[in-house]
C-alpha cells in the first residue's frame, strides 16, 4: 500500500500579541490576557497537544473527518498574533509536537527572521509561511504592518534569509500569505513574489467584519488573482465564504473557534478548553464544514 502523505493542519494561534498592528487582524481576542495563554505552561500545552494528537489520528475512526479524509500526519501550524515573540513557549510547543509525532509550521510576520533566528527554527519546521501585504511603505503603514518604532518588514534582506533557511532545511517549503485589501488590489506582487520564489501563495479577500474601512468587493479581489494568473502554480486563492467554518483553529486559551456567527460578541463561536474538556468534546462545540474542508483537501493542503 502506498504511503498516504497527505497531512492534517491544526492551527494554533498561541499568542494574540503582536508587534505590528495590521488593521484586519482576526486573531484578536478582547476577552483574553496574556497570562492565560496556554502556551505558558508546560503541563497545559503538553495535555493539550496529547489530545489532539490522539483525537485526529489518521487511525482514530471517533473523529468526524475520519468517514471522507484520509491523511497520513498531523502538522502543528503555530501562529499569533506573531509566535516568535514567545520566543522559548514557542520552541518548547516545537519540541512537544515533535516529541507526539507531529510535524511544525509556522505562520509569522517575518520581522524576526533573521541570520541568528532562522538557523534554529528552519531544522524544525516542514512550511515556513510569511505574511506579506504590500511591498510599498506607504501602503504598510496604512495596513498597520509596522512596529511601534515605525520599522517595517525588511524585504531586501528576505530572499537572503530564506535562501539560508532552504540551505539549513532542504526539506523546508516557504508560503506566502497575502490580505488583499483596498490598498493593495491594484499593487504589482510580480517581482516580489518572483523574488521570494515560494512554495504556495495564499490569496485571501479581507474579512469585512474584521474592517469595513479595508474592504474590497468581489470584482476587485478577483481582478487581483487574474492579474497574477502567471503563478497560478501556486497560487491558492480563498475567499471570505471558503474560509469559513473550514479550519481547525485554536485560540492561545486553548479553545477550538469558528468565525461563523456575526451577531455574537467578538464574531466567534468558542468550545470549552482542550486541555480541560478534551478534543472530542471540544470539537463537538463549534460549526464545521466537512465539505467545504473536504473540497480545500482535494486541491490543496489546508494549512
Amino acid at each position: 500500500m502506498q504511503e498516504n502523505k497527505k497531512e492534517l493542519v491544526i492551527n494554533w494561534h498561541i499568542t494574540e500579541v503582536c508587534n505590528y498592528d495590521c488593521q484586519y487582524c482576526f486573531a484578536k481576542w478582547d476577552e483574553h490576557a496574556p497570562r492565560e495563554e496556554v502556551c505558558r505552561d508546560t503541563a497545559s500545552s503538553r495535555t493539550l497537544l496529547g489530545e489532539l494528537s490522539a483525537f485526529f489520528s489518521p487511525d482514530n475512526p471517533d473523529n468526524p473527518l475520519h468517514s471522507s479524509l484520509q491523511w497520513g500526519n498531523i502538522r502543528l501550524n503555530i501562529a499569533g498574533g506573531e509566535p516568535m515573540l514567545h520566543d522559548k513557549h514557542f520552541y518548547r510547543v516545537i519540541e512537544q509536537a515533535a516529541e507526539l509525532g507531529m510535524k511544525a509550521s509556522i505562520i509569522t510576520n517575518g520581522s524576526y527572521l533573521t541570520p541568528e533566528s532562522v538557523p534554529k527554527i528552519a531544522p524544525h519546521l516542514s512550511w515556513l509561511g510569511i505574511s506579506i501585504d504590500s511591498s510599498l511603505s506607504t501602503s504598510n503603514r496604512i495596513i498597520g504592518r509596522n512596529d511601534a518604532k515605525g520599522l517595517q518588514l525588511d524585504l531586501e534582506k528576505m530572499p537572503d534569509l530564506l535562501g539560508l533557511a532552504r540551505s539549513i532545511n532542504p526539506e523546508l517549503r516557504i508560503k506566502i500569505n497575502t490580505v488583499v485589501n483596498s490598498e493593495n488590489h491594484k499593487e504589482d506582487f510580480q517581482p516580489l513574489i518572483e523574488a521570494l520564489s515560494p512554495d504556495k501563495w495564499k490569496i485571501f479577500k479581507v474579512l469585512p467584519i474584521i474592517n469595513r474601512h479595508l474592504q474590497i468587493h468581489d470584482g476587485e479581489y478577483e481582478a487581483f488573482v487574474l492579474r497574477h494568473s502567471a503563478f497560478s502554480q501556486i497560487m491558492y486563492p480563498e475567499n471570505n465564504e471558503e474560509m469559513r467554518e473550514s479550519y481547525i483553529m485554536i485560540d492561545p486559551k486553548g479553545r477550538f473557534f469558528q468565525n461563523s456567527e456575526a451577531n455574537l460578541p467578538d464574531n466567534y463561536r468558542y468550545s470549552q478548553p482542550i486541555h480541560e474538556a478534551g478534543a472530542k468534546q471540544a470539537f463537538s462545540q463549534i460549526r464545521f464544514s466537512l465539505r467545504k474542508f473536504d473540497s480545500r483537501y482535494r486541491t490543496t493542503q489546508a494549512s
